[in-house]
């Protein structure tokens, strides 16, 4: 365009990265790679990198987590945008400017590195520390945004296989929120919830307990739950 400078700002690079989360052996698990390459060479980030000139936040996002873990097959990948992160001094390279991701997976393949990470692992929420960048404060907010979201959408069924029973769903709950809550009580809440689950007809699993098979269930159509499904308080009464 006419009289447009375009070297009148300073030019700074765009990165993603991304907060994936699974369930595994009943407890919440983040994926993480260990860095190849200064800076923070050996230490361990969540996976991404620089966005390309030819594609979007979201393409790249997809793209770099394949490259930098092997988790190329990721059809059950449920990935939507948490927030940009944009302080000055976040990467000592440059100015970077990252748009963070939340990312669920059920069922997830392990994972390798590749790329510029030297390896990848599914490394239990709690022990994830001292992560290089500021990605200890991006998995915190995605951690915060999973456990609200859970409150008002459906976003509890994209940690469970295709068909799963109310017991496994509830355990996506109690993992996410870290509290257990009243078996009764959900399985009503749940069932009274328009759209929330549909009944697979005919299908049941063997839990590992005594007594009949439970029932399956498949995500049903709606997105958002009302009413919400609140987490209990401190005093294990609802919100």
């Amino acid at each position: 365009m006419d009289g447009y400078d375009r070297y009148a700002f300073e030019p700074f690079a765009v990165t993603v990265d991304l907060a994936v989360f699974t369930l595994r052996a009943g407890a919440l698990h983040v994926l993480l790679v260990e860095r190849g390459q200064e800076p923070y060479a050996g230490r361990w980030a969540l996976p991404g990198g620089f966005v390309r000139p030819d594609e979007s936040a979201e393409s790249a996002a997809r793209r770099e987590l394949g490259e930098e873990t092997g988790l190329t097959d990721v059809s059950g990948l449920h990935l939507e945008q948490l927030r940009t992160y944009s302080e000055p001094d976040r990467d000592p390279r440059m100015r970077v400017v990252s748009v963070a991701f939340a990312a669920l997976l059920p069922d997830a393949p392990e994972a390798h590195g590749g790329s510029d990470a030297a390896q990848a692992r599914w490394t239990p929420y709690d022990c994830a520390r001292e992560l290089a960048f500021d990605h200890g404060r991006i998995l915190a907010d995605a951690r915060d945004r999973v456990g609200a979201k859970l409150e008002y959408s459906c976003l509890a069924t994209a940690f469970c296989p295709p068909e799963f029973t109310l017991g496994e769903l509830r355990q996506v709950y109690e993992t996410v929120w870290g509290t257990a809550l009243d078996r009764p009580n959900f399985r009503r809440k749940v069932l009274a919830t328009p759209g929330f689950v549909e009944a697979v007809p005919g299908a049941a699993r063997l839990t590992g307990g005594r007594g009949k098979p439970a029932s399956l269930y498949r995500a049903g159509t709606a997105t958002a739950l009302h009413p919400p499904l609140l987490r209990p308080t401190p005093e294990g009464r609802p919100a």
